[in-house]
């Protein structure tokens, strides 16, 4: 019988102040905007606080579901994942180049951010039935797993939107390892991803501003005042904060307004200004505490589901995180993801701690007896 332990609080702690960090930081970006708040200096403060409150309460159900139901509603969640991303190529609103929003009594929804956990959940389950048999991953397998995550990551391109296209790519890449799937699969589908990414360009599925900002990444003084424009005025935001940063609501970049989205995807910016090297090194070191809870309740896991269902997030948050902060740092190219547990917004926000909740669903049901969960199915994880 599995023997029940408390919550992970190193996780929920850092969790809990990533989160109070990121409303600081929000409430900052907006509160000098008068354009964007109507003149209510607390308006995003406010709304920021709801999207939290209703991302504890969507966290607490799924930890306190049993595990047993959570994995027998996963084609459920995965279907209407797969349904939101089709109505949204069907009625959705076009915004920053990418139609991904729904509009929903006010509130607008992007269900790309949802596909990212009904990916991670859908494809542990397919592998988690091959566990049950004690048979290793095959070819079957693998193209069974590829499938899953094709649909959505299909519908999610055509949007376009890359930005969440690389993140679930790397997601995806992650739990293929973590899954056993033999090395020479892993290369061979890096290498058919490449190849994929080429015909895209050519076969103009990309928009010319997406390829652009690749162009300005390369290099930003190509049109500082045009593609290369964000990472610029980012880079110059980050650098002004020095060590100790100007101080919070302070920020002369972040009060002007000059950094574009800055309350979304280029909120890393405000740290880096207004908390400088120290609140920014903060804001990296709670992400990567997060990431490690994560990989250690999947070492933890007594079932491959548990296993490969968070390392999934893992790979899920830290590859989101390292892409939202490199593009502000200018070492990765803008593509528009926003900066979990951080960035403004309900969708964002509440996939996150869903994921939360996932893994301490997955944590609460594991043997605190059995630190070395990895050792039976270590045989066949990394098989040449």
């Amino acid at each position: 019988m599995t023997r029940r332990h408390g919550l992970d609080w190193i996780l929920m702690g850092a969790v809990a102040v990533l989160v109070l960090l990121g409303t600081l930081l929000v409430w900052s970006a907006t509160s000098s905007r008068e354009a964007l708040t109507g003149g209510d200096s607390t308006a995003f403060l406010a709304k920021q606080l709801v999207n939290v409150a209703i991302g504890v309460v969507l966290m607490v159900m799924v930890m306190a579901t049993d595990h047993r139901w959570l994995r027998i509603l996963v084609p459920a969640i995965y279907a209407a994942s797969v349904l939101g991303l089709l109505l949204v190529l069907v009625m959705g609103s076009t915004i920053n180049g990418s139609k991904s929003w729904l509009m929903i009594g006010g509130m607008s929804i992007q269900p790309s951010e949802f596909a990212k956990l009904a990916v991670v959940v859908g494809m542990a389950l397919l592998v988690s039935e091959r566990a049950a048999w004690s048979r290793p991953v095959g070819a079957v397998d693998v193209v069974a797993m590829l499938a899953v995550a094709g649909v959505p990551a299909a519908l999610i391109l055509l949007q376009p939107d890359l930005g969440t296209m690389l993140v679930l790519s790397a997601t995806v890449f992650g739990m293929l390892a973590v899954a056993g799937v033999p090395r020479r699969w892993v290369g061979g589908l890096l290498a058919a991803g490449v190849a994929a990414a080429a015909l895209a360009i050519s076969a103009g599925v990309l928009k010319q501003y997406q390829i652009d900002r690749f162009m300005a990444f390369t290099n930003p003084a190509l049109d500082p005042r045009g593609a290369g424009y964000n990472t610029e005025q980012a880079r110059i935001a980050v650098g002004n904060g020095g060590i100790f940063g100007q101080g919070l609501f302070d920020g002369s970049q972040t009060k002007s307004g000059f950094v574009p989205e800055q309350h979304t995807d280029f909120i890393f910016t405000v740290a880096g200004e207004e908390l400088g090297l120290l609140g920014a090194g903060l804001l990296i070191a709670l992400l990567g505490v997060i990431v490690w809870r994560a990989l250690a309740i999947a070492v933890r896991a007594e079932d491959m589901f548990g296993r490969v269902a968070a390392a999934g997030i893992a790979c899920w948050i830290g590859f989101q995180a390292f892409q939202n902060i490199g593009m502000c740092l200018g070492i990765m190219p803008v593509t528009g993801v926003p900066l979990p547990f951080v960035s403004y917004g309900g969708t964002s926000m509440f996939a996150a701690m869903l994921a939360v909740g996932v893994l301490q669903n997955i944590h609460l049901r594991s043997s605190s007896s059995t630190p070395t969960a990895f050792t039976t199915p270590t045989r066949h994880l990394v098989r040449g």
